[in-house]
C-alpha cells in the first residue's frame, strides 16, 4: 500500500516578516494519519492524507497513469517498483528523476513555488511550500511517519 502525506504552508506578500517566518517554520511537516480526512484511492492501493492551507482549492493533481505508475503532482510513483521520481515543475517533456525507494522506509520531499492569483479583483503573488511524505508498506500504520526519520530527505527550493 502506497501511503502519501502531504503538507501546505502557503502565504502571501504580506506574510514575510520574520514573524510569520517564524510561525511558518514551527509547523509540522508529518503528522499521524486520521481517517477521515484521509482517505483510500486507486482501488484502495493509496491512502492520502491532506494537511495545510488550500488557498487554490485542489491544486494538486493526481491521477493513475496506463502504466499503473501514480502521478502527484510533481512526482510520479510506481508501485510495482516502489520508487518514487521527481518530475520537476517546467519541463514535463524532461526525463524523470529517480529520488529513491519507497519499499518500507518512507522519503520526504519539499519543493516551493508562487502563483499568480486573481481575487477580490486584484491580482497577488501566492507562495507555498509542499512537502511530501512517501511510503510503500504493507500492513496500514497511522502512526507511519512519526515513528521514524525519513530514510531520505529530497528539496527543491529554486
Amino acid at each position: 500500500m502506497l501511503v502519501l502525506q502531504i503538507v501546505t504552508k502557503q502565504w502571501d506578500k504580506s506574510q514575510r516578516t520574520a514573524a510569520h517566518v517564524l510561525e511558518r517554520a514551527n509547523i509540522p511537516n508529518r503528522y499521524p494519519i486520521i481517517f477521515p480526512p484521509a482517505f483510500y484511492e486507486f482501488n484502495k492501493q493509496c491512502v492520502i492524507d491532506r494537511h495545510g492551507d488550500n488557498v487554490q482549492g485542489g491544486r494538486l493533481k493526481y491521477a493513475q497513469l496506463a502504466d499503473g505508475k501514480i502521478k502527484f503532482d510533481r512526482f510520479q510513483l510506481s508501485l510495482e517498483d516502489k520508487v518514487i521520481a521527481y518530475l520537476g515543475a517546467t519541463q514535463p517533456d524532461k526525463a524523470s528523476n529517480v529520488i529513491g525507494s519507497l519499499n518500507n522506509q518512507w522519503v520526504q520531499c519539499r519543493y516551493a513555488d508562487r502563483y499568480s492569483i486573481f481575487e477580490g479583483g486584484f491580482y497577488y503573488w501566492l507562495y507555498e511550500e509542499v512537502t511530501l511524505n512517501a511510503i510503500c508498506i504493507n500492513e496500514f500504520n497511522d502512526n507511519v511517519f512519526m515513528d521514524t526519520e525519513p530514510a531520505l530527505v529530497f528539496e527543491d527550493f529554486q
